[in-house]
Parts: structure tokens; C-alpha cells; sequence
């Protein structure tokens, strides 16, 4: 599978770590409930079939965080943005 890094061009996915779920979003640790927040954002994720958001780090090239549009069943990736354009 090719990785199209925004910065180093379509790389082997095997230059990157992946790193999971793109849409999630860490707790507050600050909330009453953090506890069973933390559990369940640690523990219990989803197994998408279809379109979905990842988080790769490019390990072995500009070591930079990248945020994959990848379809699951086919591996087709429509989209890679770096992780600090797309969380502003």
C-alpha cells in the first residue's frame, strides 16, 4: 500500500507507524466522569468497514503526523493531510 505523504510524495507503508482512529477525541481528565471516560476511549473502539480517518506517523521519512482518508475494505485512499492542517 502507497502512502501519500504531503511532504516526501507516495511512500510504502511500510516507512510509517499507524497509529489509529483519526475522529476520536481524548477525554477531559478534569471531568467527574474521567475515569469511565478514559476507559472507554482507551478500550472499546470501532472496526470500521468502508471510509475511514487514520492517524500515520512517517517514521522513516520527514517524521511527520498524517492524517489518512482510507477506505478499509479496499485499502483506496482518498486523502492525506498533515495532522496540524487539519486540527486547526
Amino acid at each position: 500500500m502507497l502512502i501519500p505523504c504531503p511532504y516526501c510524495g507516495a511512500r510504502d507503508a511500510q516507512e510509517f507507524s499507524y497509529r489509529g482512529d483519526a475522529t476520536l477525541t481524548r477525554p477531559d481528565p478534569a471531568a467527574p466522569d474521567a475515569a469511565d471516560t478514559f476507559h472507554d476511549y482507551v478500550y472499546l473502539r470501532d472496526n470500521p468497514a468502508g471510509p475511514h480517518r487514520e492517524l500515520w506517523y512517517h517514521l522513516a521519512g520527514c517524521r511527520r503526523w498524517i492524517e489518512v482518508a482510507r477506505d478499509t475494505r479496499t485499502h483506496e485512499i482518498s486523502g492525506a493531510f498533515f495532522v496540524a492542517e487539519t486540527r486547526s
